[in-house]
């Protein structure tokens, strides 16, 4: 599933509509798993929260976690979450890209946290989110000192993966979907849930998945499809040998 941001008037700023409706997109995607590609309109993905919104809000509406509650929810994901990055990505749109598996982006890609230049704090996965993605030192450049990564820095820290034109972004992106798409997918689920838990969850919710996972008929099919491709290029081998 593609879903784009898409309010340009404002570069993609994330408001309380945009919030509803990502919610309705998840509740469709928590019963219908698929890949989801996120993406920005006219060269933005998301300059971060509405502002107009932002200013408004006081300590109870900070409470109910309007943007940290949608973006745990993106994370949580059954099926992996790719963003495809353009432009601006700042504040709440940052947030929103790192709460995704997958991140690339465009040349243009300017990526960061200025929430401490509007006197609040990233509060939507920033503050935890990127230490994990990029390290400490970095994270802290990011949260403290108000630093916009460009592009090649970003790729350089692997806050994204990869680097594309911006014609071709999309395509890169749904590429990627496609290489997820070939993996079996009950595999993929089981994986992204065991990769996300808890260190002291571990080695036991591994050896529990993959128990479910050896009695799939997928797990079976799978296997046998690769002994009869080994088999069959052996084959050939030989006989060419023996020509």
């Amino acid at each position: 599933m593609v879903v784009q941001l898409n309010r340009p008037e404002v570069r993609n700023a994330i408001d309380q509509q945009m919030v509803d409706e990502l919610h309705r997109i998840c509740a469709y995607l928590e019963q219908t798993p698929k890949v989801l590609i996120l993406t920005g309109t006219e060269g933005v993905f998301a300059s971060g929260a509405d502002i107009a919104q932002l200013r408004e809000r006081r300590r109870d509406d900070a409470l109910q976690g309007i943007n940290s509650t949608i973006f745990v929810r993106i994370a949580k994901l059954p099926m992996p979450v790719i963003a495809a990055l353009d432009g601006f990505c700042l504040g709440g749109g940052a947030e929103l890209a790192y709460a995704a598996d997958f991140r690339i982006g465009t040349p243009s890609v300017r990526i960061g946290n200025p929430e401490t230049g509007l006197g609040i704090l990233a509060a939507a996965g920033a503050s935890w989110r990127l230490k994990e993605l990029v390290g400490e030192p970095v994270a802290k450049e990011i949260l403290l000192a108000g630093a916009v990564l460009r592009a090649e820095r970003a790729l350089a820290v692997n806050l994204i993966t990869e680097i594309h034109e911006a014609p071709d972004l999309m395509a890169a992106a749904h590429a990627l979907a496609d290489r997820i798409a070939g993996q079996d997918p009950l595999a993929v689920r089981i994986t992204k849930s065991v990769f996300h838990a808890p260190a002291e969850a571990h080695p036991l919710i591994d050896q529990l998945a993959q128990g479910i996972l050896f009695e799939s008929q997928a797990k079976f099919d799978r296997m046998q499809a690769f002994l009869d491709k080994k088999s069959e290029k052996k084959s050939a081998s030989q006989t060419g040998k023996q020509k």
